[in-house]
């Protein structure tokens, strides 16, 4: 599903990541392993993780991300980092 969405978005740009366990043979340049929306420290996490890899937008495809991530998006904002709306795109 993420990959039908990377492709609607028509940019090659794109950095796929996902909070679940990913064989590091998959890890790459394009992938990634992102923190566990369950963590406290989520949205910190996360911002941490778009700022080291210059990432300025965010789609969110979970329920649980989307929620952590809406929170904090003036944060987010505040660095740059747009967290895309989801009423098109939830998994």
């Amino acid at each position: 599903m993420a990959y039908k969405f990377k492709n609607s978005l028509g940019t090659e740009n794109i950095i796929l990541g996902d909070f679940a366990d990913l064989p590091s043979t998959m890890l790459s340049k394009t992938m990634i392993q992102l923190p566990n929306p369950a963590s406290t420290s989520y949205a910190h996490e996360m911002l941490a993780l778009c700022l080291d890899k210059e990432i300025d937008h965010i789609y969110a495809l979970k329920t649980e991300e989307i929620t952590h991530l809406t929170i904090a998006a003036q944060l987010f904002s505040e660095y740059g980092i747009a967290i895309m709306p989801n009423s098109s795109y939830e998994l």
